[in-house]
């Protein structure tokens, strides 16, 4: 019970140091408001266009894909470890996450996701 008294503690004093400060974030901002400090800087050079760049939806699936496969193998590296101590149950289950990848893989395939023309 002392355990939880003292957990609970702890949240209240961390959420009430959160809140003090973005309190005082808001307190001590400074207000006066120009031209010159709502500029963007870029190392003394005058911006000549807008920052924001328009990216073909390709990219955006290829990093997707390759974060998937990339979480894979981080997964699937204590099974790597430990195959002799987890058991044929969690063999079994190594294998039907890597078959429930591979099929998304093969979707991937089929949509031509994975075409770079």
């Amino acid at each position: 019970m002392k355990e939880l008294v003292c957990l609970a503690v702890f949240i209240i004093l961390a959420t009430l140091f959160a809140i003090a400060m973005v309190i005082a974030g808001f307190i001590c901002q400074y207000r006066k408001k120009s031209a010159i400090k709502d500029s963007t800087y870029e190392c003394g050079i005058d911006t000549y266009s807008d920052a924001r760049i328009l990216f073909d939806i390709k990219y955006f699936n290829y990093a997707i894909l390759f974060l998937i496969f990339d979480i894979e193998t981080i997964f699937l590296y204590p099974f790597a470890i430990f195959t002799n101590t987890l058991g044929w149950f969690a063999i079994v289950e190594a294998f039907v996450f890597v078959a429930i990848l591979l099929f998304g893989l093969v979707f991937a395939i089929n949509k031509k996701m994975l075409r770079w023309l």
